[in-house]
């Protein structure tokens, strides 16, 4: 049955890898185009609206995708239920969060961003989250071919819409990019919901279920939020700050980060339900599973840094003179794939044994103190001060996951050796 069960784990890795992989390409490929089609300054306002918009955007679901992949994981015969659930919220809750950062917009960013925030949350606070819960409505049943797919599926839209605005238009302002984006977008939701809707079959809304695990779910949003604060706060200050080229830069760097990070992630992904099955009876029953998963993890983000380091030269010439001085933001910036393997590792290890909330508290602690200090030194010191921020942030998540996952395997030993001492007298 191990044998059975790895060779399981390691073609949904597989497959988690081959997709996201395809991800790292079509990313990699829209990026370019995208900052070749805008340059340095429109990008930064297209970023700056971006980063504010993820700081709520997570909430659109209130985390009814991942209690969906959590819980239909163990118990199949649920999905309809969950997935109308999913739906209802997205559909609802979304639209209340697009009216807050309508209202928000221009206090959160600058002007020139807030004019596009809009558009950009339409694209990613229901289309963008509908074609995610697509991906996790198959992660839950370890489809992960089907979740591979929608996981590149809104990438490769958005690809052909900047190639084609590239050949057609060769340089775009920003609410040209955000209407273009917003469009394919929406079609992705639309193919999303076809396939499960094909695939697994139809949704039923079920309020009270809804009711039951709206503390659960709210929890992974918190969660959620909490990681898009601590990664996109500094885009969004940046563009408060009205240092709009500066932010361009740092953004290329960080999403050149981002998408070092894909087979951290698809691995991790991979391994989640499993993680939840796992984690029934306490962090205890997959804490060797996760050291297995950060065996290969922590290796290939050290591996990843050095690489980065060593060919950020490169970048101007891919995307541009504009972005020249982003090649000392990406050697600054480096380091963080090899953090990200180790809290993603601890992180994922404590919510598949149902202690999420640890997890959101020390994202939250993180998250303040992300904020805090880009407060303190964005005004100083620009992007630098973002990048040094984030590597202190990445650095102390990483090490507070793992001392709370230690301190709650200490917890777990003790409390059976009580329960075996007053079994046997």
């Amino acid at each position: 049955m191990r044998e059975q069960l790895r060779g399981r784990l390691a073609k949904n890795a597989s497959w988690m890898f081959l997709g996201q992989g395809v991800n790292f390409a079509v990313q990699a490929c829209y990026f370019v185009l995208l900052a070749r089609l805008l340059g340095a300054n429109q990008y930064g306002v297209f970023v700056g609206a971006a980063a504010a918009v993820s700081l709520l955007s997570q909430y659109s679901t209130l985390g009814s995708g991942l209690v969906l992949v959590r819980q239909v994981s163990r118990h199949t015969d649920e999905f309809p239920q969950y997935w109308g659930n999913v739906l209802i919220t997205t559909l609802s809750v979304g639209g209340f969060v697009i009216l807050a950062l309508a209202w928000l917009g221009k206090w959160m960013v600058g002007p020139a961003s807030a004019a596009v925030i809009v558009l950009v949350a339409v694209g990613e606070c229901t289309c963008a989250r509908l074609a995610e819960a697509g991906g996790q409505a198959f992660q839950a049943f370890e489809q992960l071919k089907l979740t591979a797919a929608l996981t590149s599926l809104t990438s490769v839209a958005r690809l052909l819409a900047a190639a084609g605005m590239v050949l057609i238009l060769h340089h775009a302002t920003v609410h040209q990019w955000v209407i273009a984006s917003l469009g394919v977008s929406g079609l992705s939701a639309v193919m999303a919901m076809a396939l499960v809707t094909t695939r697994l079959g139809w949704p039923r809304i079920d309020l009270r279920l809804l009711r039951a695990r709206a503390l659960e779910g709210i929890g992974f949003s918190i969660a959620a939020s909490t990681t898009s604060v601590y990664n996109d706060i500094d885009k969004a200050m940046l563009s408060r700050y009205g240092m709009l080229v500066a932010n361009g830069i740092y953004s290329m760097a960080y999403r050149v980060i981002d998408m070092s990070c894909t087979p951290i992630r698809a691995l991790q992904s991979a391994a989640f339900p499993r993680l939840c099955q796992t984690g029934r009876n306490g962090v205890a029953g997959s804490i060797a599973l996760t050291r297995k998963l950060l065996g290969k993890t922590l290796p290939f983000g050290v591996l990843a840094a050095a690489a980065m380091f060593v060919s950020a030269p490169i970048i101007p010439h891919i995307v541009g003179r504009s972005f020249a001085s982003s090649v000392s933001a990406l050697e600054w910036l480096c380091l963080l794939p090899v953090f990200r393997s180790l809290h993603l590792s601890a992180g994922d290890t404590l919510t598949g044994a149902g202690y999420q909330r640890y997890r959101t508290a020390a994202q939250l602690c993180a998250a303040g103190l992300n904020f805090g200090l880009n407060l303190w030194l964005i005004p100083a010191y620009s992007w630098h001060g973002a990048a040094w921020a984030s590597l202190v942030t990445d650095g102390g998540l990483a090490a507070g996951n793992w001392m709370v996952l230690g301190f709650l395997i200490r917890r777990e030993k003790s409390l059976r050796l009580v329960e075996r001492v007053a079994v046997h007298g």
